[in-house]
């Protein structure tokens, strides 16, 4: 059998500006209230979300001015590099090697367009070769973290030695919207943040974990779940049907098929570690798998502290969870467009 890959560092990074909840809410409401009869009884969601904080691309008086989908892509191409680079450096740090070292980049990103993409944009800042080879992934969503993982670490087991870098970058905040009086549009500006995350993978004894299988499941006739509208302002977030429901009634089911399909079970699982989508899908999450409440623990840090940033968010719990100390056997998972699970499961390296 091939050798696994190993998880060598996960870094983290954030945009300069930190929103507190409090003030995005009384922005949201001076901005909606009037105009939008059902703003009132939506609002609770601010408080009610699990957020303190978030951080954002942008101060917070920029969100709330007419912008088109110019003026959105600009900061997005401005932000998403620094934060790509930031994390990178951080993630090679730890790892002890230089950009120069790496042979291949996946960089996973779904809100915003970049061609040339985001890691040929950061290149020559970072050092990166003239012959690395870079993988742009784009549509994943939440699930694009743990995918992006799931990518990488077949990556580097494919070139066994190669060094794999995997970017994950989200400016979900460049999504508010002003004209779009609806109730999925308040509640993404409640909910979501910005951020980044990197991993290190190689084939090679030491790390911090061997990633020893990944796999995904996309449920049929779900596509108006989650996603993107696209118009000449910008993105607009699609919350067509409640998800911490569908959480709840379908997850467990497909992560034991998912694991199932290696051999496993998920009394195999010490510790599962989730992308927290909302207060009300980390409920949904320890209902599902019968986990007692409170069980979530670094999950719901993590939501309160940074918000959802959709594809570095698990990675961020990931993060915490490696800090706290990794527990021998951990299944990741996220979900997102499509509508899609994907996991990775990790064994710690001793």
């Amino acid at each position: 059998m091939p050798e696994s890959a190993k998880l060598l560092s996960l870094a983290t990074a954030l945009p300069p500006y930190c929103l507190d909840q409090g003030d995005v809410a009384a922005a949201a409401t001076e901005s909606f209230a009037s105009r939008f009869t059902d703003f009132k009884a939506l609002s609770r969601v601010f408080a009610t979300s699990g957020i303190s904080r978030r951080y954002a691309a942008r101060p917070l008086q920029w969100y709330f001015q007419p912008l088109g989908w110019s003026e959105r892509n600009h900061a997005y191409l401005d932000s998403a590099v620094t934060l790509f680079i930031d994390a990178t450096l951080k993630a090679l740090n730890v790892a002890e090697l230089r950009a120069d070292q790496v042979d291949t980049v996946v960089t996973v990103s779904s809100t915003g367009i970049a061609t040339p993409s985001l890691d040929a944009r950061a290149a020559d800042r970072l050092g990166f070769r003239a012959d690395v080879e870079r993988v742009p992934v784009f549509g994943l969503g939440c699930a694009g973290g743990v995918t992006g993982l799931a990518i990488a670490s077949r990556l580097a087991e494919a070139r066994p030695g190669s060094v794999v870098l995997m970017v994950a970058v989200e400016l979900c905040t460049l999504s508010f919207r002003l004209d779009e009086l609806t109730k999925a549009n308040i509640v993404a500006t409640a909910l979501f943040g910005d951020g980044a995350a990197a991993c290190v993978l190689r084939t090679q004894p030491g790390g911090i974990a061997a990633v020893e299988m990944s796999g995904q499941q996309t449920w049929p006739g779900t596509l108006d779940i989650m996603g993107w509208s696209v118009d000449p302002l910008g993105l607009g977030v699609i919350f067509d049907r409640a998800i911490p429901p569908f959480v709840e009634a379908n997850l467990a089911q497909a992560l034991e098929g998912i694991l199932a399909r290696a051999g496993l079970t998920l009394d195999d699982v010490d510790r599962l570690v989730f992308h927290p989508g909302g207060k009300k899908v980390i409920q949904a999450l320890e209902s599902a798998f019968s986990l007692a409440v409170g069980t979530l623990d670094h999950e719901r840090d993590v939501l309160a502290a940074y918000s959802n940033m959709s594809a570095p968010t698990a990675l961020f719990v990931l993060e915490r969870v490696i800090q706290a100390g990794l527990p021998g056997r951990t299944l990741l998972s996220a979900m997102g467009p499509g509508f899609t699970t994907s996991c990775v499961y990790l064994r710690r390296v001793n």
